[in-house]
């Protein structure tokens, strides 16, 4: 925490109580690895120390060779390979032990970010891109990961390095200490600047990473519709674009961490010279002996190598920081309102009413004002007018997908119980979109999304329902076909009706229809209606259409107009 909080001083940013909350953040989410930090850093620190001995013993080989102590060369030679395969034995040994850890942290911290997203309210997860979530869940979390294991170990084993080659120098030629530490001013002026900087590129360059993956993840789910357009050339021109804006960000950045790194290694170079120049100059005068100059100029690399290296560190913090507010601000996303009443599930069946309901998105206007809205347990009822006038929000209120402005939303149940509509009461409802919902996988793995535990026969009897058995029956491998990204292999009606069929599967109370029979004939479409009237399965359809012609299905049907709706039939 003192390195951190060195780092938070250093930086001077503009925001010091956000990179405050990130670093106790990652300082919580370290504490749970306590053990394996500790683990990986103890096998780094004795790895380092068979390195620094491996050096020492490289002088008495040498002094050895070239005529002093020449009885202790076998001695000598055998502890020196011994130091290194030693520590190269517990390098292997400690990386295996981070990358095991490594997964098990990123894996939990995935599953846990994933499951906040996922819960999060459905309107404030809109305001980002798919594309940006997704870089959010695999490489900021991999930073994060990589930082919480790797950070710790290597800043003691570096530390580590650091004090024990300048010890080891300094026990033999403390003149030869300082000038080795000559560099350490310059290293730390430039890392302050360096700081300074780090944290707006690392963030910059994450957004613009961000917009490429959300181009191609957008672009590559509606391959179809760019190539029906034919727009490809269009989209790799884009394409292009937005590569040039990542290259720009990148080549910024590059020139900096050049221009930087340029100065440092001048530095470095320049100290490595008077090192040498020391040296040379005291095995001239016999002040040492041939191995001592070896490991002075071996231990003085070193030395400045992890001098470096704690400075460089803070790189590090800056990405593990910016990583760790970008994943902090999906999980504080406010979660959706899913409490459950414990006598939910003893519901056969609900009535449905909304009261003066007004409804507008935060990005938008009013969409719905002063909204009256009824359903009886048993009722059919179709939803007609023109787009774009509220059909769609009235079945995410339905879901508990967006709350009112003012107004209440209600179900009544069976038992008389009402219960406020939220997240939790979307048990009872069963959804079919109006965009194609289709996943990649066998068509039993898209039906059993919503009753894992459903069995062929009752896969059958929801298929035939939907009229979709037919065509399901005529593949070769049946429930078993394998459909790709969007439903690619059936058509667009097929897709609708595979969709109805999952829903039915649910076996909820209502089932809501999102313009869920666009893409069926008249006549098919009067098959479905007819066979989800008669099925038994469906107590309460509700019907979002645009066609007159499927109220003829419903006993209600309602009109939404100028944000205004109106019953317009009764009784079929």
């Amino acid at each position: 925490m003192r390195l951190l909080g060195f780092l938070q001083k250093q930086l001077n940013t503009e925001d010091p109580k956000q990179l405050k909350r990130e670093c106790k953040w990652l300082w919580a989410n370290a504490k749970k690895q306590r053990s394996a930090i500790f683990a990986v850093g103890a096998l780094s620190i004795l790895g380092t120390a068979m390195s620094l001995a491996s050096s020492v013993a490289s002088k008495y080989l040498v002094d050895a060779v070239t005529g002093y102590g020449t009885d202790r060369v076998l001695s000598v030679a055998l502890l020196m390979a011994a130091m290194t395969l030693g520590s190269l034995g517990l390098q292997a040994f400690s990386s295996r032990v981070s990358a095991r850890v490594h997964m098990r942290v990123r894996n939990q911290m995935q599953y846990k970010t994933y499951g906040r997203i996922l819960r999060a309210s459905w309107e404030k997860t809109g305001s980002y891109r798919s594309g940006d979530l997704l870089s959010r869940l695999n490489s900021d979390i991999n930073t994060v990961a990589d930082g919480i294991i790797g950070f710790a170990p290597s800043l003691l084993s570096t530390a580590a390095k650091f004090i024990g080659a300048f010890c080891i120098i300094l026990f033999f030629d403390p003149v030869m200490a300082l000038i080795a530490l000559a560099s350490a001013p310059v290293t730390m002026l430039v890392s302050r600047y360096l700081l300074k900087r780090l944290r707006r590129y690392s963030l910059t360059m994450k957004e613009v990473s961000d917009e490429v993956m959300s181009f191609q993840e957008d672009s590559l789910r509606n391959l179809t519709s760019i190539k029906a357009f034919a727009a490809v050339d269009r989209y790799r021109k884009e394409m292009g674009k937005v590569q040039n804006q990542y290259a720009d960000a990148y080549l910024s950045f590059n020139s900096f961490q050049i221009n930087t790194n340029t100065l440092l290694s001048f530095v470095s170079m320049t100290v490595m010279a008077a090192c040498f120049g020391w040296g040379a100059y005291q095995l001239w005068t016999q002040e040492i002996t041939y191995g001592s100059m070896t490991m002075f100029l071996h231990l003085a690399g070193v030395l400045r190598g992890s001098f470096n290296a704690l400075a460089s560190m803070a790189q590090q913090g800056i990405s593990m920081t910016t990583s760790a507010g970008r994943i902090m601000a999906v999980e504080e996303l406010p979660r959706e309102n899913d409490r459950v009443s414990e006598c939910l599930e003893q519901e056969a069946g609900v009535d449905i009413n909304l009261k003066q309901v007004d409804f507008h998105y935060e990005d938008g206007e009013l969409l719905l004002n002063k909204f009256d809205f009824c359903a009886r347990d048993g009722d059919m009822v179709a939803i007609m007018g023109p787009s774009g006038e509220g059909k769609t929000t009235l079945l995410r209120i339905l879901l508990g997908l967006v709350e009112p402005d003012s107004g209440t939303a209600e179900l009544v149940g069976s038992t008389g119980r009402v219960y406020p509509i939220n997240a939790g009461t979307r048990s009872l409802f069963a959804y079919v979109p109006q965009e194609n919902s289709i996943f990649t996988g066998s068509i039993a793995h898209n039906l059993r999304i919503v009753a894992p535990d459903a069995t062929e026969s009752e896969m059958e009897q929801a298929l035939k329902i939907a009229c979709a058995w037919e065509f399901v029956e005529s593949f070769p491998d049946g429930l078993e076909h394998r459909l790709g990204s969007g439903g690619r292999g059936v058509s667009e009606g097929q897709a609708q009706r595979l969709a109805i069929a999952r829903a039915l599967l649910r076996k909820a109370p209502v089932l809501l229809l999102d313009e869920a029979t666009s893409g069926l004939d008249a006549a098919t479409e009067r098959r479905v209606m007819e066979n989800l009237r008669r099925s038994g399965m469906v107590r309460t359809c509700i019907l979002v259409t645009h066609r007159p012609g499927s109220a003829e299905f419903c006993n209600r049907a309602y009109e939404i107009h100028e944000k205004q709706i109106s019953e317009v039939l009764y009784g079929a």
